[in-house]
């Protein structure tokens, strides 16, 4: 059954093209170890929320956009080896040392995929 990785960050605005080449290039190599497919979003209608929220949750800040974003994977056990491949796959380390985003305020997960039409 198809497995699902999840991740939900705040980038700031005028990182957004930064956000975007580091998005398609860790894209490919996602694929290359066995992704489906890498679905990047950058918010466009995203509202706070009372009690919570997509940007309460990653404690966006005014000058800030929240991602969302996803991975397909076949199962569960491609997604493991995976996702050991491309920590281990040097292209993934960032040429100046830092991401466009606070990886710290970003939330992420796996996902057994329930329903799929």
């Amino acid at each position: 059954m198809a497995y699902v990785d999840g991740f939900v960050l705040a980038v700031p605005k005028a990182n957004r093209e930064a956000f975007k080449r580091l998005a398609e290039d860790a894209a490919v190599i996602f694929k290359e170890h066995g992704a489906l497919s890498v679905i990047e979003c950058w918010g466009d209608d995203v509202p706070d929320g009372e009690v919570t929220s997509f940007p309460m949750a990653v404690k966006c800040q005014p000058d800030e956009v929240v991602c969302f974003s996803w991975i397909l994977w076949p199962s569960r056990e491609v997604r493991d080896a995976g996702n050991q491949k491309v920590m281990e796959d040097p292209r993934m380390k960032m040429p100046d040392g830092d991401a466009p985003f606070d990886g710290k305020r970003m939330i992420y997960g796996g996902f057994e995929v329930l329903v799929e039409r």
